[in-house]
Order: C-alpha cells, then structure tokens, then sequence
C-alpha cells in the first residue's frame, strides 16, 4: 500500500483493482477470511487451458491442406503455456503481483479467441480491457486487435479511398470493441489524478524504498535497464549443487529457453500470424525491458508470461498437423524442468531471497 497523507493507496491500477472487487466483496460478506491466491491462480490457469485448446483446435497447423491438429498436438499445445513455462511456478505463488500478471495472460488469450475464432468484438473488447487494465504495457497491442477484426470491402485494394469506405463499414465494430477499453482508461485516468495528480502517475513509484532502490536510479523505466533485462531473459543461467537435482534456478530470473526448451520451436517456418505475433512479442519486449527491475524474486523472468498468447499462435500455426517425436520430447523436458522449480521454490527451502 502506498502512504499518502493520512489514506493508503493501492499500488495497482484500476484494473486490477476492479478484477479484485468480487474476492473483496466475499470478505466482506465473511465467506472468506483470506486472499484465495492459490484458488485464483488454479482458475486462472484452467481457463487459460480452455482458451489455448479452442486457439488450437481453430487454428492448427497445414492449413493448404485443411487438415485439423490432432488432439494430442492441441491438448500438448494448451498445457505448454501454463505447465511448460515459468507461468506454473510464479502463478503458484498466489501472489498479487503473479495473479495480475496470470489474469493479464488469461485475458489476451480470452480476447484473442473471441477476435479470431468466434469474432465478437464486445467481449475481445472487454478482456482487452482486463488485460492492460491489470498489465498497463498491453495497451501498445491494441492495434493488432482491431487489425484482426477489420473487415475490409471484398475485393479491394488497400488505398486511401478503400480505407475509408472500409472505415465506415467497420464503425460498429470498432465502437463495440473500444467501448468498455475506453471507459476503463478514462476511469484509470481519473483515478490515477485524484490520487496523485496526475493521470499518467500510477502510483508505483510512490512505494515506500522503491524510489531509493539502486536499479530505479534512472527511472521506473529507461532504456539503462535493457542490458540487464535482456541478460536475465535471454542468457542467465542455472545454479549447480552438490544434490539432487544438482541444479537449481536463480531465485531473481533465468533464461526463457533454459526454462522452457519447447521456445525452441518458435523460429520455425510457416503460421498464419506469424508477422502480427512476432511485432506483439517485440513492442512487448522492448517495453519490457526497459523496467528498471527485470522481475526480482521469480522463476525465469516472469514479465514475459503477457508474451505467451502470442507465443503461443507461432507454435500452433508453424508445425505439423500431427504430433512429432522432438515436439514430444521438448514438451517433456520443459514440463519437467518447470515442475523442479515448482517444487523448489514452493515444497522445498532450498531457493531463499
């Protein structure tokens, strides 16, 4: 919480707050006594299941031929974001940070499904909203939504004159998309000024020793802080013990390929999005790497879990329609990998801060 004057503050913004208006409510009605962290990280972690299994099954590999992922390749497919990555561990800390960054994952995979598989874009709108109203940087992706949702004229070219024909005849959907992203950000905005004064202020870092915390010496955010994100997410390693399992992670971030090896897969060729995913990943990155602190305590780095959905539509797009022996191979590895930090971290004191 953050102290000002004689109130505290929450340090999230709007969106998260109003994410967490029900679980407030179910304490105050006494049904609860405590944060349900690990509840909500279970259901998290099912719906995003659910939504990866329905992106599968719509958009699997060899589409020339028309020919549908097989079911063990879309059931590997949608486990993998969840069970074959760093989301496992850090959503199992049940934390308020992990469960923001959980229902901002569960929410771009929500809006992506109703943008491109059953295209409503009222309800791709509204968990657009949820997703950068508890991850702010998610905002630079909408774009990429309504380049999904834009139909343009049948049989035209791209031109001024075209574009604005199709503008016209895409109005209604992009007033059904925008509308509650709209509202969301004017409320955040007016609740970030009668906070703090200003509509761009939301409130992080007014924490107390966060503003004299060595790595925010040039900012919340600054390109300064890039080398070091980069280093954590791309290169940083494992630790070696003298036990088994004889390796551990670091406990402040390690590599997303030595975390999850199924990552691997992500730069072969083919998939039907692959130029919008892969501009996703970049703007998402680059703004990623510019937070002064690459992720603190956590397992791999865990910011890039709002990479996953979009991760996520390379790896079902670029593949074989039927499973394949290093697909199996790979997912194994990084189920197994994921589910050793699990343990460590959370059943074991072996990782300490």
């Amino acid at each position: 919480m953050i102290p000002q004057g004689e109130r505290y503050y929450s340090a999230f913004p709007l969106g998260a707050v109003l994410s967490m208006v029900p679980i407030a409510l179910l304490q105050k009605a006494g049904l609860i006594d405590n944060f349900p962290g690990h509840v909500l990280a279970a259901l998290i972690a099912g719906l995003c299941v659910y939504f990866f299994f329905q992106l599968a099954t719509a958009f699997g590999a060899d589409h020339s031929s028309h020919k549908s992922a097989s079911l063990i390749r879309r059931i590997l497919l949608a486990l993998f974001p969840i069970f074959g990555t760093w989301t496992w561990c850090n959503l199992g800390f049940g934390g308020a940070w992990q469960i923001a960054l959980g229902l901002a994952l569960m929410c771009q995979t929500a809006a992506l499904y109703f943008s491109l598989v059953r295209p409503s874009p009222f309800v791709a709108g509204a968990f657009f909203a949820l997703a950068f109203g508890n991850r702010t940087e998610l905002l630079i992706t909408l774009p990429l939504y309504l380049y999904f949702l834009w139909r343009q004229p049948n049989g035209t070219i791209v031109n001024w004159k075209n574009f604005k024909r199709g503008f016209r005849e895409n109005m209604p959907m992009l007033a059904r998309f925008l509308s509650v992203p709209i509202i969301l950000a004017l409320l955040t905005a007016a609740y970030n000024f009668a906070r703090f004064h200003s509509i761009f202020d939301f409130g992080y870092i007014h924490i107390p020793e966060v503003r004299d915390e060595p790595w925010y010496e040039h900012g919340l955010f600054s390109i300064d802080a890039i080398p070091w994100n980069m280093y954590t997410m791309l290169f940083q390693g494992f630790e070696s013990i003298s036990y088994f399992p004889y390796i551990q992670p670091n406990g402040f971030g390690c590599s997303i390929f030595l975390a999850s090896p199924f990552l691997c897969l992500l730069f072969r060729q083919g998939g039907r999005y692959k130029v919008v995913a892969w501009v996703a990943i970049a703007l998402l990155t680059l703004v990623l790497w510019c937070h002064g602190n690459p992720g603190s305590w956590q397992f791999s780095y865990r910011y890039a879990m709002v990479l996953l959905p979009w991760m996520f539509l390379l790896l079902t797009g670029n593949g074989p329609a039927k499973i394949t022996v290093s697909e199996t191979f790979l997912f194994a590895v990084s189920v197994a990998i994921n589910a050793m930090a699990t343990w460590q971290f959370l059943w074991t004191d072996q990782i300490q801060p």
